[in-house]
């Protein structure tokens, strides 16, 4: 195999490298959002943002937004992958559930955490670099309430702008072919009549 082809595992590592280091990490890889993504994984990850959020608002703990912004980029850039609150989420917390997966489409999930980023990346240069923590707490406020919807009711605020901006054109249909028949305004899985 030559470097950079891939081969039926998706590696683009030689052959005898993935064979003989089965655990090497895949740079093309890390950076990779999961499609399909569990909804029951994406729940917990909502629910821990919320503790987080409140935790930096209440205590008065402006480092938090740090960690929370942090968890959001790189949530958007390699899903649970780089997040360790995903990694928790996916290896912990959802297997000692024993809730069957739910799967949907990714790109809208990936959205949301990019929402969650715009949020949180400024109240972390807020509440850090100018020591604004009111400003840093009306941001973190937004995101509770979006991350409060997804982990106690199943409803992704990220993910219906998503479906809104496909309907209107914003978004093209090939972003996630999967999202053209579903509907966000009912449960995450259902199809249009």
């Amino acid at each position: 195999m030559v470097l950079g082809s891939r081969d039926s595992s998706g590696s683009n590592l030689p052959s005898a490298v993935v064979t003989r280091y089965p655990n090497v990490v895949n740079p093309s890889r890390i950076f990779a959002f999961p499609n399909p993504v569990n909804e029951v994984s994406a729940r917990c990850v909502a629910a821990g943002v919320v503790a987080l959020c409140l935790a930096a608002i209440f205590f008065g703990q402006p480092w938090l937004t740090v960690v929370i912004a942090y968890g959001f980029l790189a949530r958007v850039l390699t899903g649970p992958t780089l997040s360790p609150l995903g990694q928790v989420v996916t290896r912990v917390v959802t297997p000692l559930l024993r809730i069957p997966p739910r799967y949907v489409p990714g790109p809208p999930k990936r959205f949301a955490q990019g929402i969650g980023a715009v949020l949180s990346i400024p109240a972390a240069i807020l509440a850090v670099g100018f020591a604004q923590a009111g400003a840093a707490d009306v941001l973190l406020g937004a995101i509770v309430v979006a991350a409060t919807l997804e982990s106690a009711l199943g409803f992704c605020l990220g993910c219906t702008i998503f479906a809104g901006l496909m309907r209107i054109g914003l978004i093209p249909d090939r972003v996630c072919a999967s999202c053209a028949n579903l509907r966000f305004d009912t449960p995450l899985g259902e199809t249009r009549s």
